[in-house]
């Protein structure tokens, strides 16, 4: 299997083969699932976990971001490979518990949590990764009304950046952490909050990183300031985050990071960190990077057209499924791998625009796409390297079409996954007002 479920290309002169999953072809897969559908490879995911633990320093702990896809069985695949998970809501924190993380493997990061999650991370004792003064102030309040000392990680925003990721998250004015600087003025911060035990500290500096040397730039200089600041403000080192951001090349132009690379680079660093500190847990945090390749997103073609010289499939799912596709941040729209998936591809490939059923014209998954000229209804699109950010980072309920189905091969099955919404569970948490009731007279 190749990094997507992209086979490799056929001989030259010979038609591209049709795709398949573990040996299942996604004709079989739409057949019994329906679509739109995502389809996620877990032979790809363990290839992804597998290859960069076997090559990372052994004392650095791999923890695998929900928010990538917080799919709770393909938590669980992860989990069951050896993956700790770090999570950014109650419901992350659910889902990670239900897949069989324990609490203890657990972390908790965010900039604006709720008292209600905060209390939850106390009372099954996950670490906090703390991101404001306000919020360490509200920590140690929660902690002593329930008798506890919270076990707190601070998420530092460094004065340094390194360029180099897709989407910066440090170095600069952010909603993220606290800011180096203030930390490095606050040396009694450990003391005003009597009921929490500050611990270590995390920096997150970007993600979507395609290079093995802004990685171990990062990682230097991360583990470098948590020595710094743990020395000023007397915090003792029990754990270090140095964040991750490890990215997916999904554009021309871009390559994928090759795991035993980015070892090389930065496992001296660990190595001499782990000299000084012996008993430090070091946490690298990864979620694109783990799922992003097993993923498809395939949907039907209901009607071709020509518009104006140019080609449209208009499919049965759009950016409302993927709305990464549309390319938000982008100058200039660039294409997710695609290719058509039911059938091979025999004959010329011509440029297709292949939109949604939105009512919009930014519903368009993809643009001069290379397709079969003879595309049709009923052949189905994929948008490969599709398993991150995905469904949960689109508006599934734009227009009231709801989460498309979602189905993991693993051991040479498919799994349902995720049902598909309809009608009925759509509105089932809607309570309808009987509009000609009379209003219920005023209290006297």
């Amino acid at each position: 299997m190749s990094d997507t479920t992209t086979p490799a290309p056929a001989a030259a002169g010979a038609p591209d083969p049709t795709p398949t999953v573990q040996g299942i072809g996604f004709a079989e897969l739409a057949e019994r699932f329906g679509t739109p559908l995502y389809v996620y490879d877990g032979d790809v995911i363990a290839r992804q976990y597998r290859g960069l633990r076997e090559a990372l320093h052994p004392a650095v702990e791999m923890y695998y971001s929900l928010k990538a896809n917080p799919n709770i069985s393909v938590c669980a695949l992860l989990h069951s490979l050896g993956a700790s998970a770090e999570v950014s809501s109650l419901t992350e924190l659910v889902t990670a518990q239900r897949a069989g993380v324990p609490a203890e493997r657990t972390m908790f990061l965010g900039p604006g949590k709720s008292r209600t999650e905060i209390t939850a991370c106390l009372k099954d004792q996950v670490t906090l990764i703390c991101e404001s003064f306000g919020e360490l102030a509200l920590i140690d309040e929660i902690a002593a009304g329930l008798g506890r000392t919270a076990d707190v990680a601070l998420r530092v925003n460094p004065s340094f950046a390194v360029k180099g990721s897709g989407l910066t998250m440090g170095g600069k004015p952010r909603q993220f952490g606290i800011d180096e600087q203030a930390l490095l003025d606050a040396p009694d911060l450990a003391g005003r909050h009597p009921h929490v035990r500050l611990s270590g500290f995390q920096t997150y500096m970007g993600t979507r990183i395609l290079s093995a040397a802004v990685v171990e730039e990062n990682t230097s200089r991360i583990l470098d300031l948590a020595e710094r600041l743990a020395d000023r403000l007397g915090v003792p080192l029990d754990v270090v985050d140095v964040g991750g951001g490890l990215g997916v090349a999904y554009f021309p132009g871009e390559s994928d990071l090759d795991p035993v690379e980015v070892a090389e680079l930065v496992n001296p660093h660990f190595e001499r960190f782990v000299a000084r500190h012996p008993g430090t847990r070091l946490v690298m945090e990864l979620g694109r990077y783990l799922v992003g390749h097993s993923g498809t997103y395939a949907a039907r073609v209901r009607y071709v057209k020509e518009s104006m010289g140019e080609r449209f499939a208009v499919a049965d799912g759009g950016t409302n499924h993927h709305m990464a596709a549309v390319g938000i941040g982008s100058f200039v729209k660039r294409n997710f791998p695609m290719r058509l998936l039911n059938r091979a591809a025999a004959g010329e490939a011509v440029p297709w625009n292949v939109t949604g059923p939105l009512c919009t014209p930014n519903d368009t998954l993809g643009k001069a796409v290379a397709l079969p000229e003879d595309l049709a209804p009923g052949d189905i699109v994929g948008v490969e390297r599709s398993g991150a950010y995905g469904p949960t980072a689109s508006p599934v309920y734009f227009l009231s079409h709801g989460y498309p189905a979602e189905v993991l091969v693993h051991g040479g099955r498919a799994h349902l996954v995720r049902s598909r919404d309809d009608a009925e569970s759509l509105l089932g948490s809607q309570i309808l007002h009987d509009v000609t009731a009379p209003d219920p007279a005023p209290a006297a």
